[in-house]
């Protein structure tokens, strides 16, 4: 059903307008609007984004979108919980594989660039809004994937460290920030179905972290293996 009104910023839909636009609300519909609403919000920032902005870029009038949703909040709390909650389908059934520690960083990243590229659009959202939206309890689960997020990945890097298949003076808190940001910040340039699938990028972005992270045999990249097998020279 429509609200009969907006929210504290005054904002009140045309509900004449609503009668006479009446679109369907079924899934797949919501879906588009959502995508829609995700790229408006990916552009422009939650704050400068306006209901009406949305809706002309549906194609549809502002009062319609109340068949759909009650406010633009509940479109980016849709948005943003959809995003991570596939995310962490992903990384739990990584994290549940138990698989090597570098094995499971490569699983990790990959699952990464494969949610990029089905969700650019909230990826960037997350990157530029999540700082602003925790201070609200309707995304306070933001916090808390924050938290769930930070132990995967500080946990892997510690567990690889202490098997001797990461360096031993590996800094791990700083590796977890290099990598972290280094990966979601593609939602910035990747845009789906271009040249290289999520796959092969995260392969190539692979290539390069690990080479720096891993032990090292002697004599690599020339220089002495003075610290043994289990660790290498930064």
């Amino acid at each position: 059903m429509a609200r009969a009104g907006w929210d504290q910023n005054g904002h009140v839909p045309n509900t004449a307008s609503k009668k006479k636009n009446q679109v369907s609300g079924g899934p797949e519909r919501r879906r588009e609007l959502l995508d829609t609403a995700a790229e408006v919000f990916a552009a422009q920032g939650y704050n400068a984004t306006t209901v009406r902005k949305i809706a002309d870029a549906a194609g549809m009038l502002a009062g319609s979108l109340y068949y759909h949703f009650d406010s633009k909040e509940s479109m980016l709390d849709e948005i943003l919980s959809t995003f991570l909650n596939e995310l962490w389908e992903g990384y739990d059934a990584v994290l549940d594989a138990e698989l090597g520690p570098r094995e499971t960083i490569e699983a990790l990243v990959t699952e990464s660039f494969r949610e990029i590229d089905r969700h650019r659009a909230a990826v960037a959202i997350y990157q530029k809004e999540s700082q602003h939206l925790v201070d609200q309890d309707r995304f306070g689960y933001l916090v808390d994937s924050q938290r769930k997020f930070e132990k995967a990945w500080l946990g892997t890097l510690e567990r690889g460290v202490a098997a001797g298949v990461f360096r031993a003076d590996l800094d791990v808190r700083l590796t977890y920030r290099f990598v972290r940001d280094t990966v979601w910040v593609a939602a910035s340039w990747y845009r789906p179905g271009g040249q290289h699938s999520p796959e092969e990028i995260a392969r190539q972005y692979l290539s390069m972290v690990l080479d720096g992270i891993a032990v090292r045999g002697p004599g690599a990249s020339g220089e002495p293996g003075e610290r043994g097998a289990g660790a290498g020279r930064s």
